[in-house]
């Protein structure tokens, strides 16, 4: 134990950062794998799945309400040695995402062809976007498990690990969607349903693996009964942190469900152009999520032992880290947008409209990746309200109209959609800029240092 507590107190960027970058290109390689594999049996296959992403990424998000909320807390409560409270809130975390996820599940199952229905598809797009909706939603309850299993791990900095766990869960997906997508390897021929299902699959068989990995980085042993345990306190503290930050997020995805419903209208080609561009555009950003996770990791650690100075200056250098790996990506992405596209299609007029929201990335990604760092921070430190109240003044209030502009008036099409969200991110990064800066966020630590518990 005192070698893990020795080495959880040496975090660095570099050393949580890489492992964290592979794991979420491999987490994006999973829905990548889906849009490239069933790109060959359509473009309507796509849209219909990327439609039925959508909520996915809701409940996603609603789920790491448990998920963020535990990580900042067991990351403070580690920075100020208390590791024995540190267990217990991470076992109650467990209990708490699987009774929303079996919620969720249960929703899913008998509500996703209604939901689907609300969402303006129509013929095979509707039939496709149903179908793997009802799948996936249905066995959600496991991607509940794995938020609040990882983030536990993940904060204890084992952060290698988790990437593992992602690398075996990838491969075993992308072999089971070459299987019962296309019926090989002797497996029957199910196309959308055979990607629900071997996603569901590999989360199944990636929840046992970090259930074990949790029993061998935690400092104190979770007992069965913390699973069970109520306390008012932790989970005030982790709804306090949760809540605001997944309600952020849910924000964030209502808008891009808006902005779909616009695209609805713009016709099926551009909805298939809509998903290429988002699932490139993802890769864009892949350094800033992994250096805002990891830098959150290492501000948690400093803000509960007292630390903020370190805390002030590690988001700056990490601002400044993540800066230059976006622009090197958006340049990449900006030359060969074209030859990109058409990796997904052969569609001229796809490739064509899905190229002009690439050429617009050095505008939006810029901004994107100051939010993803800075706002990762700000809730680090236990500052979790600010970015929500900033966020529905910018992405509701401005965002939204300023798309229906755009789309409807201007007749901008799918580029007024990314000049929307680039203007939302922009002003965002601004405001959270200037947060950071005041040193507001100081005033909103969960613990004091040293301040030990009894067992």
């Amino acid at each position: 134990m005192a070698d893990t507590i020795k080495e959880t107190n040496k975090l660095s960027l570099f050393h949580l950062t890489w492992p964290i970058f592979l794991e979420v290109f491999l987490f994006m390689l999973m829905g990548l794998a889906d849009t490239f594999m069933l790109s060959a049996l359509s473009d309507n296959a796509v849209s219909g799945v990327g439609a039925a992403n959508q909520y996915i990424h809701i409940a996603i998000l609603i789920l790491e309400v448990v998920g963020n909320g535990a990580s900042i807390v067991v990351s403070q409560y580690l920075g100020s040695r208390r590791f024995f409270e540190a267990a217990k809130i991470s076992a109650l975390a467990v209990t708490m995402n699987l009774a929303v996820g079996l919620l969720m599940s249960i929703l899913f199952f008998f509500f996703a062809d209604h939901l689907m229905t609300m969402m303006n598809l129509q013929g095979e797009v509707l039939h496709y976007a149903q179908s793997y909706l009802a799948i996936i939603g249905s066995f959600i309850f496991l991607q509940a498990i794995i938020n609040a299993l990882a983030a536990i791990i993940r904060v204890h900095g084992w952060t290698k690990q988790t990437m593992y766990v992602s690398l075996g869960m990838n491969i075993l997906h992308v072999v089971l969607n070459y299987g019962l997508i296309f019926g090989n390897l002797g497996f029957p021929e199910l196309g959308v349903k055979g990607a629900a299902i071997s996603s569901v699959i590999s989360r199944g068989l990636a929840v046992l693996v970090f259930f074990w990995l949790l029993y061998q980085v935690m400092e104190v042993r979770i007992k069965i009964q913390y699973y069970f345990e109520y306390s008012k306190e932790y989970v005030k503290k982790i709804l306090n942190i949760g809540l605001p930050s997944a309600f952020e997020q849910v924000l964030y995805q209502f808008c891009q469900i808006i902005f779909l419903y616009y695209a609805t209208y713009l016709g099926a080609e551009t909805l298939a152009a809509r998903q290429y561009a988002m699932n490139i555009s993802m890769f864009t950003y892949l350094f800033a999520i992994a250096i805002g996770t990891g830098t959150a990791i290492i501000i948690g650690r400093h803000v509960g032992a007292g630390k903020k100075d370190d805390a002030y200056h590690q988001l700056w250098t990490s601002v400044r880290a993540a800066f230059v790996f976006t622009i090197i990506m958006v340049a990449f992405v900006t030359i060969f947008r074209k030859q990109l596209m058409h990796v997904f299609t052969d569609n001229p007029n796809v490739i064509a409209i899905g190229a002009s929201v690439l050429a617009l990335s050095i505008l939006l990604e810029t901004g994107r990746t100051m939010n993803i760092v800075v706002i990762n921070s700000l809730r680090a430190s236990g500052d979790a309200r600010f970015p929500v109240k900033i966020g529905f003044l910018s992405m509701v209030c401005m965002s939204l109209p300023l798309g229906y502009l755009f789309v409807f008036v201007l007749d901008w099409g799918l580029v007024g959609i990314w000049l929307a969200i680039s203007a939302d991110e922009w002003l965002r990064a601004i405001i959270v800029y200037f947060r950071w800066k005041s040193r507001k966020w100081e005033r909103f630590a969960l613990v004091s240092p040293n301040e030990q518990k009894e067992a």
